[in-house]
């Protein structure tokens, strides 16, 4: 499926909610979509490791990581371990590293910054419950959209007739 936002916001304009512009793409697949799977931590990616071994085909990870910009959430073995199992991409509001690698893995990542200290692990987080950041409420089971112009999300799986 080629994705391109903006033609997504134009042909579904009562669908689509368009994220806050505040993320940077970071993964080696640019464009990427699917059904959203939510995972709420802070500073404690055990939810996120927990997550990419599982088969995820069609789907993109939203990472709440409460903004904070002092661990990354995600690093090169993670993007590796998800792009093996399938994943279309993952958001994290909050900081990834190992962005060299990540840039040549076939896995689509939007992140707020980077930062080379991994997180502890504590076993805490939430898995599919929504979460709120960037302008919009992310609900488990509805669709994300993203490429280089922004994210959008979607009640229902978008797809544009050109």
């Amino acid at each position: 499926m080629n994705i391109v936002t903006p033609d997504l916001c134009d042909e579904f304009p009562e669908l689509v909610s368009v994220v806050d512009p505040i993320f940077n793409n970071y993964g080696g697949k640019k464009a990427f979509g699917g059904q959203i799977v939510t995972v709420k931590c802070f500073e404690d990616n055990s939810v996120v490791k927990a997550q990419v071994d599982l088969p995820g085909e069609g789907k993109v990870m939203v990472v709440d990581g409460g903004g904070s910009l002092r661990a990354a959430l995600l690093g090169d073995m993670l993007a590796e371990k998800a792009a093996k199992n399938g994943w279309e991409g993952i958001v994290v509001y909050g900081c990834i590293r190992d962005v060299d690698v990540i840039a040549q893995t076939d896995l689509g990542v939007q992140a707020l910054r980077t930062h080379p200290k991994k997180t502890d692990k504590r076993g805490i987080g939430d898995l599919n419950v929504p979460v709120t950041f960037g302008g919009i409420t992310f609900v488990p089971g509805a669709y994300l959209y993203a490429d280089n112009n922004g994210i959008i999300v979607s009640p229902e799986p978008l797809k544009c007739a050109g």
